[in-house]
């Protein structure tokens, strides 16, 4: 079993097609078949089954595949390390909130402890930011959504949660406490599908048996802030981010009367990636933003989920 053999089966893995792998490594159709029964006899496993004309991956081969790319990811980084000169590399994920949030002071206080590893940042929402793990395109992510693959590891590391916001003219700012079922008669900016902040809040308002209608969607928390205060809309969003526009009086907050939208911000990363001292310099880093007295000091209503 060879490198070449590992990087044919995450070809067809990926296109789920053998006549496709062939073409994008520039070899023939039964040389992709040959290197695919190769590896199922050096395993003594089935890859892969044909349903119909439909190629299939098995159990077998979906537990190869995360291993595969994580070997030849790696090992296109020696090869690169070594034939083009060593440099310390470090590739970090973030959400959206969390890159709002944290993310541009995190960085430059990590250049000045690291200032000889060469950074990389990737922000998006959850969902990409995990797909981007699996496929050892980043190193390491901090998200505050949830994870669902079991081959990453996710580590809470940041207190944090979401609250309400309104603009200070829209009719229930300055109440002390709303109900969810208030907010069915609102319009909502809300963030896109794969957000972990989308899909908490849609989580809660389920579980009460509520409906939000929803009149924006947008990527931005900037944006969804302005929006809030243009257009009269609530947003769910991070406590962190509108703790300056709480203070000017922009925008009034509404907190959960309960813990059911908090959250953390966890590190996140391949469950068998090695943990090298650049990751534990991030890591070391995150343990500064964890206490944050999040909204201390400002007036803000009360959500009842009843």
């Amino acid at each position: 079993m060879t490198i070449r053999h590992l990087k044919i089966f995450i070809a067809v893995v990926e296109t789920g097609k053998m006549s496709t792998a062939a073409a994008r490594c520039y070899i023939s159709e039964p040389t992709v078949s040959q290197a695919i029964k190769e590896l199922e006899g050096h395993y003594g496993v089935l890859l892969f089954e044909r349903i119909g004309k439909k190629l299939c991956i098995t159990e077998a081969g979906k537990n190869l595949f995360a291993y595969a790319r994580m070997v030849v990811n790696q090992f296109d980084e020696l090869e690169d390390n070594m034939l083009k000169g060593f440099s310390e590399k470090l590739r970090i994920g973030g959400t959206i909130t969390v890159g709002s949030c944290i993310m541009p002071q995190l960085i430059n206080q990590y250049c000045k402890i690291k200032p000889q590893v060469e950074t990389f940042v990737y922000i998006n929402n959850t969902k990409s930011i995990e797909e981007k793990l699996l496929k050892s395109e980043l190193d390491i992510g901090i998200v505050e959504g949830k994870i669902k693959s079991r081959d990453l590891v996710a580590i809470p590391m940041i207190n944090d949660y979401l609250v309400i916001i309104c603009s200070k003219n829209h009719r229930f700012s300055g109440c002390s406490s709303i109900s969810v079922k208030d907010l069915e008669e609102e319009y909502f900016v809300m963030r896109e599908e794969g957000s972990g902040t989308r899909e908490l809040f849609e989580n809660y308002i389920s579980r009460c048996g509520a409906n939000i209608n929803i009149k924006w969607e947008v990527t931005c928390p900037d944006m969804m802030k302005k929006v809030v205060i243009m257009n009269n809309c609530f947003a769910a969003i991070s406590a962190r981010l509108v703790e300056e526009e709480a203070k000017k009086g922009l925008l009034y907050v509404i907190k959960d009367s309960g813990q059911a939208l908090n959250r953390y911000f966890s590190l996140v990363y391949y469950k068998n990636k090695f943990v090298n001292d650049n990751m534990k310099s991030l890591m070391y880093l995150l343990e500064e933003y964890k206490d944050k007295d999040i909204l201390s000091g400002i007036s803000t209503g009360t959500l009842m989920d009843i």
